[in-house]
């Protein structure tokens, strides 16, 4: 076993986050593996492992058989490892256009992902301007009054949005934040008829935001991108400008995603008139 599983020395929380690490990689080497073969493997006593793997279980990181003791992973930890696959690659993508988003507007511009029922920040670019949004990366918010999480609603199977959105709690945080759910289900229309989503102060006082999606090679979102900013440097007339500078950044990204058909560019002529 390796000298760090054995350190007495180790705080106790640190010793047991490196005995669950060395069960998982003992899992992820065989398909199925005992208790007694963990304890010979990993020199733990049997009660350590068995208590570790029922907690992994619950979590639903580790199914055991039902007919014996035997323990495997599950599926979740392969999705766990496409999700920390999927970061880098999606980031290292889209920085440039990030950045150059940043240059010409001035404004914070975010990245997002969709988690559980919320987004998730994975990159950001902060506004040149000592006033702008307040965000971080690993910063969760929520989907219903933010322009990233409605663009991923709004392209968003319709079978799988709505399994997602029962679990949003509709919480108002400003006046203007969407409260129903009857309301939001018109919103996401508009959203997706306009190409683009709209945050007007609906989670943040006095911060604007329009956002479109990005998608994959099946041509399904899989994150959007935003640019923020203080209502008094907000006008109405250069949003169509922003919008496009963001769909443009979106086209380039997604097509290196794999992307064939970009769904925010109108259908061609002919489809248009049902031919």
């Amino acid at each position: 076993m390796d000298d760090e599983l054995s350190d007495s020395k180790q705080p106790e929380s640190v010793a047991a986050v490196l005995k669950v690490f060395a069960i998982l990689q003992a899992l992820s080497e065989r398909d199925e593996t005992g208790i007694s073969e963990l304890s010979v493997r990993l020199a733990m006593p049997k009660a350590t492992i068995y208590r570790f793997l029922q907690t992994m279980k619950s979590l639903g990181y580790v199914r055991q058989e039902a007919d014996s003791e035997r323990y495997g992973l599950t599926m979740k930890m392969f999705e766990l490892g496409t999700k920390a696959l999927q970061f880098p690659d999606l980031i290292d993508l889209a920085r440039v256009h990030m950045q150059l988003l940043a240059d010409k507007t001035g404004e914070t511009v975010h990245l997002g992902q969709l988690i559980d029922s919320e987004i998730i920040y994975v990159h950001k670019v902060d506004s040149k301007h000592m006033l702008g949004m307040y965000s971080r990366v690993g910063r969760r918010a929520p989907l219903h009054c933010t322009a990233i999480g409605k663009v991923l609603l709004a392209w968003e199977d319709p079978l799988r949005r709505e399994r997602i959105l029962e679990g949003c709690d509709f919480k108002r945080y400003r006046d203007k934040t969407i409260t129903d759910r009857a309301d939001f289900a018109a919103e996401l229309e508009r959203t997706r008829a306009q190409g683009f989503g709209q945050d007007r102060e609906e989670f943040d006082d006095h911060i604007r935001c329009v956002g479109v999606p990005i998608f994959d090679r099946l041509n399904q979102p899989v994150a959007g991108l935003s640019v923020s900013f203080p209502t008094f440097r907000y006008s109405d007339d250069a949003e169509p400008q922003v919008v496009q500078m963001l769909q443009q950044a979106s086209r380039v990204i997604s097509g290196q995603l794999g992307c064939t058909q970009f769904p925010l560019d109108p259908p061609p002529a002919a489809a248009r008139r049902g031919a």
